[in-house]
């Protein structure tokens, strides 16, 4: 091996860093958004998505990175090994790779805008923007409060997808706002299992994230209740004769959430075994949303 290949270990490391999978909850609400739109108007602009899904990707690259140097401020990260911080020894360059991701994502949306000759778009993402910084960023550190699944809530949920859905049509819709509870909740279950393997760091720096509050257990039991509701919660709607029927196909989810549900409850208090808890609610809320969008385009 030359001095310049990386070491396995270390590639885990920057692929840990990086997290690809996770860029799953920034396209699915410019998907189902979208979606949505096409069935109630039938316009589907292939530019507008395609800008909107590259600018999603690169400001939600903005909020990872930023975690990441925010974090490093307070000390919670020191154990994180895969931290881009801690991967590059450079804070100050990692901030400013994540605000040129910001600008070039911003760009995008601002493209969007100059298209559509409104401005409501970059408002709206903006605000989302804004969520995304009080999660993490001083002073507000609103995730160290407990409170980022509220804010993953609705700047994925109503507001994203609000966003995607005004993108195609400058119009709102209550079916899109339905649908848009279901992925707020579903993209929340990510940041929520986030939490189960770092109680210990989170204590350490003074994070009362939701399973430091509620406890390992009890956490287990809430990421079960809000895992199964979103299926009573989609069938509903299709009863209510707000969804397609073909929206029932997010179901194809449900092994997934057995998985997760199964696997939290067994391991809630095993950091090691637990930690990837995460990507299974990736799995849940990539499957359903994915589904759910296509559900909306046959019926």
């Amino acid at each position: 091996m030359t001095s310049t290949q990386i070491s396995p270990p270390q590639a885990k490391l920057w692929l840990a860093a990086i997290k690809p999978p996770m860029y799953s909850v920034a396209i699915m609400p410019i998907w189902v958004g979208s979606a949505v739109a096409f069935r109630e108007v039938k316009i589907f602009n292939i530019t507008i998505f395609s800008l909107f899904i590259a600018a999603a990707i690169l400001i939600l690259a903005w909020e990872n990175i930023s975690n990441d140097v925010f974090d490093a401020e307070t000390g919670i990260d020191q154990n994180k090994h895969h931290s881009l911080v801690n991967l590059t020894g450079n804070k100050t360059l990692m901030f400013w790779i994540g605000n040129l991701c910001l600008g070039l994502g911003l760009l995008g949306i601002i493209a969007i805008a100059l298209v559509q000759k409104d401005p409501t778009v970059i408002a709206i993402i903006l605000l989302c923007c804004g969520l995304g910084y009080m999660y993490q960023g001083p002073p507000f550190r609103l995730g160290y409060q407990g409170l980022g699944e509220f804010l993953c809530f609705f700047a994925f949920g109503p507001l994203g997808m609000g966003a995607a859905y005004y993108s195609q049509t400058q119009t709102w819709s209550i079916i899109n706002l339905a649908a848009s509870v279901i992925l707020g909740i579903v993209t929340s279950l990510v940041l929520f299992c986030s939490h189960f393997h770092q109680v210990a760091d989170d204590i350490a720096a003074g994070k009362k994230s939701p399973i430091v509050r509620l406890g390992t257990q009890t956490g287990a039991k809430v990421l079960v209740g809000f895992t199964a509701s979103i299926y009573p919660l989609t069938l509903l709607f299709v009863m209510l004769n707000i969804f397609p029927i073909w929206t029932l196909l997010s179901f194809l989810s449900l092994p997934f959430a057995i998985q997760l549900c199964g696997h939290v409850l067994e391991n809630h208090n095993q950091p090691d075994k637990v930690s990837n808890s995460k990507f299974i609610a990736i799995r849940v809320q990539f499957v359903s949303c994915l589904f759910l969008g296509v559900g909306f385009i046959l019926g």
